[in-house]
């Protein structure tokens, strides 16, 4: 039986693989020597290429959601601050070295109208931080159609970030207008 640290390593490579290059430009035989395993062990944990990528995007997810948590809750007391840590933790990620984009969304864009594992992890991804925005939204009064529009400014500043290069900026222009949002006058959701 194959121990858990050759899976762990299998994912760590296949993850910095996939976000150096994309999925479909990665084989199998990449992601035996970056992992530093026999092929034959690779596949005793993860039979096809598919059942990998679905491993790292699920693990990516977690490791996204929970990092994001962790930096707003450190940061910031006040609901209305917490909200805008979000763009502080996307500035923090847009300006690391090996930033390319969302994986989800550069998954989606690669697979998505051939993986129906790759749509469904990706929109369950989306659909967490759409949630999570709106739990602090809620929190300082306001509704689903302000939770709407932080998630497509988040999400829109992850785009422009890995399109137009530049780190921080886009976080730093989402959070404005994300500041914006919240000082509107409340309606009605």
């Amino acid at each position: 039986m194959p121990d858990g640290s050759d899976r762990d390593q299998v994912l760590a490579a296949a993850d910095r693989l996939f976000n150096e290059r994309g999925i479909q430009a990665v084989g199998m035989d990449a992601i035996r020597d970056a992992a530093g395993i026999p092929l034959k062990r690779l596949y005793l944990h993860f039979p096809s290429k598919a059942a990998l990528v679905s491993a790292v995007l699920e693990q990516r997810d977690r490791e996204v959601s929970q990092g994001m948590a962790a930096f707003v809750e450190s940061r910031a007391r006040d609901p209305h601050d917490r909200i805008l840590a979000v763009f502080d933790y996307l500035a923090e990620w847009f300006d690391q070295p090996d930033f390319r984009g969302c994986m989800f969304i550069n998954s989606v864009g690669e697979l998505g109208g051939t993986s129906e594992d790759v749509q469904r992890i990706a929109r369950l991804n989306k659909l967490a931080l759409r949630d999570y925005l709106a739990r602090l939204a809620e929190a300082c009064g306001h509704g689903g159609e302000v939770a709407d529009q932080l998630a497509i400014l988040a999400n829109g500043a992850i785009v422009a970030a890995a399109i137009y290069g530049g780190g921080s900026a886009a976080a730093a222009s989402a959070r404005a207008a994300a500041t914006a949002v919240l000082e509107a006058p409340r309606r009605a959701d």
